[in-house]
């Protein structure tokens, strides 16, 4: 396989991942309160306690943004990609409460891009922390 082609690849797959994060969390935080009433109403019907899924739409924007911007410039880009990965598995775990299998299902191939983010880290290619 011609490692520039790979590399090149990763940089695309990863900003697409960064920009793709970066940009939930930003439309999300100028409309935060907006937002996490509409993730309570969304999970009303969910056996997760109401403070719960509230504080957590709350938190959701800046962590979708903080683990974009990292993605974005390539800086801590394997903490990165893992708290992407957990932040799906999270996400996975609620939706299932609520039997959003449409959501769910959009949510593996974030956690299958994620992989491939992690799996394939040696391939991380115009990021600030890559020396070379």
């Amino acid at each position: 396989m011609n490692t520039k082609n790979t590399k090149t690849a990763y940089f695309f797959l990863r900003l697409s991942m960064g920009i793709n994060f970066l940009g939930h969390g930003l439309v999300r935080l100028v409309k935060l309160q907006d937002f996490a009433s509409g993730m309570m109403k969304s999970f009303e019907t969910s056996w997760l306690p109401q403070p719960l899924v509230h504080l957590f739409g709350v938190t959701l924007p800046f962590l979708e943004f903080f683990i974009g911007l990292l993605l974005t410039i390539g800086c801590k880009t394997r903490i990165a990609a893992i708290a992407g990965s957990s932040l799906i598995i999270l996400l996975l775990f609620g939706s299932s409460t609520i039997e959003n299998w449409e959501a769910m299902g959009i949510q593996m191939i974030y956690a299958g891009l994620f992989y491939i983010l992690i799996s394939r880290m040696d391939d991380n290619y115009l990021a600030l922390d890559r020396k070379s």
